[in-house]
Protein backbone atom coordinates (compact mmCIF):
# COMPACT_ATOMS: atom_id res chain seq x y z
CA UNK A 1 0.00 0.00 0.00
CA UNK A 2 1.42 3.74 -0.94
CA UNK A 3 -0.33 6.80 0.88
CA UNK A 4 0.48 9.89 -0.75
CA UNK A 5 -1.10 13.22 0.94
CA UNK A 6 -1.46 16.23 -0.39
CA UNK A 7 -3.52 19.81 0.59
CA UNK A 8 -1.74 20.64 3.43
CA UNK A 9 -0.54 24.83 3.83
CA UNK A 10 -1.41 27.58 5.65
CA UNK A 11 -4.62 29.63 7.00
CA UNK A 12 -5.71 32.21 9.71
CA UNK A 13 -7.85 30.72 12.23
CA UNK A 14 -11.31 30.24 11.23
CA UNK A 15 -10.47 28.98 7.97
CA UNK A 16 -10.62 25.98 6.54
CA UNK A 17 -8.75 23.13 4.13
CA UNK A 18 -9.27 19.85 2.82
CA UNK A 19 -6.64 17.17 2.86
CA UNK A 20 -6.44 14.37 0.15
CA UNK A 21 -4.73 11.27 0.69
CA UNK A 22 -3.85 8.53 -2.61
CA UNK A 23 -4.34 5.10 -1.43
CA UNK A 24 -2.77 2.50 -3.66
CA UNK A 25 -4.99 -0.32 -2.22
CA UNK A 26 -7.95 0.87 -0.92
CA UNK A 27 -9.80 -2.39 1.26
CA UNK A 28 -8.25 -1.18 4.24
CA UNK A 29 -9.11 0.82 6.76
CA UNK A 30 -7.85 4.46 6.56
CA UNK A 31 -7.05 6.85 8.70
CA UNK A 32 -5.51 10.81 9.42
CA UNK A 33 -3.55 11.22 12.66
CA UNK A 34 -1.77 14.85 13.39
CA UNK A 35 1.70 15.20 15.17
CA UNK A 36 2.65 18.96 16.49
CA UNK A 37 6.48 19.69 17.46
CA UNK A 38 7.14 18.12 20.92
CA UNK A 39 4.24 16.12 20.95
CA UNK A 40 3.17 12.79 20.25
CA UNK A 41 1.20 11.56 17.59
CA UNK A 42 -2.48 11.57 17.77
CA UNK A 43 -5.24 9.97 15.92
CA UNK A 44 -7.91 12.95 14.23
CA UNK A 45 -10.45 10.54 12.40
CA UNK A 46 -10.73 7.43 11.09
CA UNK A 47 -12.98 5.11 8.57
CA UNK A 48 -13.39 1.78 9.09
CA UNK A 49 -12.44 -0.33 5.81
CA UNK A 50 -16.01 -2.18 5.26
CA UNK A 51 -19.06 0.00 6.00
CA UNK A 52 -17.24 3.11 6.41
CA UNK A 53 -17.72 3.61 10.04
CA UNK A 54 -16.14 6.91 11.56
CA UNK A 55 -14.62 8.07 14.58
CA UNK A 56 -13.16 11.21 15.25
CA UNK A 57 -11.12 12.59 18.31
CA UNK A 58 -13.20 15.38 20.60
CA UNK A 59 -10.84 17.79 19.61
CA UNK A 60 -11.93 17.78 16.22
CA UNK A 61 -15.78 16.41 16.32
CA UNK A 62 -18.20 18.89 14.21
CA UNK A 63 -15.18 20.67 13.00
CA UNK A 64 -13.49 17.67 10.61
CA UNK A 65 -14.72 15.41 8.40
CA UNK A 66 -13.68 12.46 6.59
CA UNK A 67 -14.70 10.90 3.71
CA UNK A 68 -13.75 8.60 0.60
CA UNK A 69 -14.33 8.44 -2.65
CA UNK A 70 -13.87 4.71 -3.92
CA UNK A 71 -13.89 5.36 -7.33
CA UNK A 72 -10.56 7.26 -6.95
CA UNK A 73 -8.73 5.45 -3.96
CA UNK A 74 -8.84 8.44 -2.27
CA UNK A 75 -9.73 9.54 1.51
CA UNK A 76 -10.16 13.27 2.63
CA UNK A 77 -10.01 15.24 5.53
CA UNK A 78 -11.88 18.06 5.75
CA UNK A 79 -11.38 20.60 8.11
CA UNK A 80 -13.31 24.05 9.16
CA UNK A 81 -13.26 26.50 11.88
CA UNK A 82 -9.51 25.59 12.17
CA UNK A 83 -7.59 26.98 14.70
CA UNK A 84 -3.95 27.50 15.92
CA UNK A 85 -4.36 24.18 18.13
CA UNK A 86 -4.89 22.61 14.54
CA UNK A 87 -0.85 23.09 13.40
CA UNK A 88 0.80 20.02 13.01
CA UNK A 89 2.11 17.92 10.06
CA UNK A 90 -0.57 15.39 9.49
CA UNK A 91 -0.52 12.14 8.19
CA UNK A 92 -2.60 9.51 6.25
CA UNK A 93 -2.44 5.45 7.26
CA UNK A 94 -3.92 2.52 6.11
CA UNK A 95 -4.02 -1.19 6.52
CA UNK A 96 -5.15 -1.03 10.17
CA UNK A 97 -6.64 -3.55 13.19
CA UNK A 98 -9.91 -1.62 14.09
CA UNK A 99 -11.31 -1.56 17.16
CA UNK A 100 -14.63 -0.23 18.35
CA UNK A 101 -14.79 3.44 20.43
CA UNK A 102 -11.67 6.08 20.24
CA UNK A 103 -9.90 3.13 20.35
CA UNK A 104 -9.47 2.49 16.49
CA UNK A 105 -7.56 6.21 17.01
CA UNK A 106 -4.96 4.82 18.07
CA UNK A 107 -1.63 5.29 16.15
CA UNK A 108 -0.13 1.87 17.24
CA UNK A 109 -3.62 0.59 15.00
CA UNK A 110 -2.05 1.00 11.86
CA UNK A 111 0.51 -0.32 10.09
CA UNK A 112 1.39 1.57 6.17
CA UNK A 113 2.15 5.99 6.80
CA UNK A 114 2.41 8.23 4.05
CA UNK A 115 4.99 11.21 4.30
CA UNK A 116 2.54 13.53 6.11
CA UNK A 117 1.33 17.43 4.85
CA UNK A 118 2.08 19.82 6.39
CA UNK A 119 -1.28 22.51 8.48
CA UNK A 120 -0.62 25.58 9.86
CA UNK A 121 -2.78 27.82 11.12
CA UNK A 122 -2.07 31.41 12.62
CA UNK A 123 -4.09 33.56 15.02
Amino acid sequence: VQLVESGGGSVEAGGSLRLSCQASIYKYCLGWFRQAPGKEREGVAVISGTIGKTVYAGSVQGRFTISRDKTKNMIYLQMNSLNTEDTAMYYCAADCTWVEGHRALAPSNFRVWGQGTQVTVSA
